[in-house]
């Protein structure tokens, strides 16, 4: 049995199954909190008319960032005690979730690695884990997550399992996930961003209201609600926080944006705090066309300005990288 304030990394082993939190509706209430937290604008998550003149069918979209959130937030019953979550890896949006839909989310160990041994500081190790997430029981989500978790005890367990890297982009592969049925002409023209260049997001935005993303999230990760519980003299923000804002720029961003169908990558570089003012720049590495649409894969990059920054400060240590997020997201 998973202990309360656990699990620690010496208590996992590989093919175990963690217990799953309760599946939760994603209902009008849930949306529209999620809305207020990140402020994006993907039409058919905010507008039932043209969720149904793109997909025939009468509700409005759930925002995939809420279902990725709601899915992380589920399966944090391996990492009460994250010191870091190291990435996200392949995450597939095997089908749109819509307001309505109810949420839950299986999570097993997939891999274990001894972290470096050193002085003066408790053991700890990174655990690979494979997670689905279903909406109204089918499978909706599909990904790998890499916690690194604290030790129980002094003996270290000797794991050394590969826990892999990030495969090469295979954007055929995710154009594959943009619904056929859909009619993105509702949504606008295409985009006019060209492959290859970079288009910074004017608007910055501020992280706030963390603790109730979290709550709202059934996030258990203590990091994010206790500041004695952090890694860092600070309450640690959850880092899908911030994806969720680099959503929300991506959807200023790309033209007719309709919806996300993967995470190719995720690596958040560096820790956000409650009240960092954040900024996000795109790269567009490639476009696939879909049966209905295009898949779109870009490179989004998010920084972080800091109070404490002076004016002697170069760029980078003014504004440190917080992600490195590459997502594949739906539009004309």
């Amino acid at each position: 049995m998973i202990p309360l304030d656990g699990p620690f990394y010496d208590q996992l082993r590989v093919g175990e199954e963690l217990p799953c939190q309760p599946p939760v509706v994603i209902d009008e209430g849930m949306a529209a909190l999620y809305q207020s937290i990140v402020g994006e604008r993907l039409p058919m998550a905010l507008d039932p008319g043209t969720a149904r003149a793109v997909t025939g069918r009468t509700g409005k979209l759930a925002s995939p960032g809420l279902v990725m959130q709601l899915s992380i937030g589920q399966s944090t019953t391996v990492s009460r005690r994250v010191i870091a979550n190291l990435f996200y890896r392949r995450v597939r949006l095997l089908r749109p979730v819509f307001v309505g839909e109810s949420i839950a989310t299986a999570v097993t160990v997939a891999a274990l690695s001894d972290s470096r041994a050193r002085p003066g500081r408790a053991h700890r190790g990174k655990v690979l884990v494979d997670v689905v997430t279903t909406a109204d029981g089918e499978p909706a989500v599909t990904y790998q997550r890499a916690p690194m978790l604290p030790q129980s005890g002094d003996r270290r367990p000797g794991h050394a399992d590969d826990l892999g890297g990030h495969p090469e982009l295979d954007l055929a592969d995710y154009a594959g996930l943009v619904p056929a049925s859909w009619n993105f002409e509702p949504l606008g023209p295409a985009t006019g961003w060209e492959v290859g260049t970079t288009v910074v997001d004017p608007t910055r935005d501020v992280i706030d209201g963390a603790t109730a993303l979290v709550r709202l999230t059934h996030n258990l990760a203590m990091a994010h609600r206790d500041a004695a519980r952090s890694p860092y003299p600070r309450r640690l923000v959850y880092g899908g926080h911030v994806v969720g804002l680099a959503q929300a720029s991506l959807s200023r961003v790309l033209t007719g944006m309709a919806t996300v169908v993967g995470w190719h990558a995720c690596d958040h570089t560096g820790p956000a705090f409650e009240g960092d003012q954040v900024w996000f720049r795109h790269t567009l590495l490639g476009a696939a066309e879909a049966e209905a649409g295009r898949a779109y894969a870009v490179r989004v990059e998010g920084f972080a300005c800091r109070e404490e920054a002076t004016e002697s400060d170069t760029e980078a240590e003014a504004d440190p990288k917080i992600l490195d997020w590459t997502v594949i997201a739906a539009a004309p």
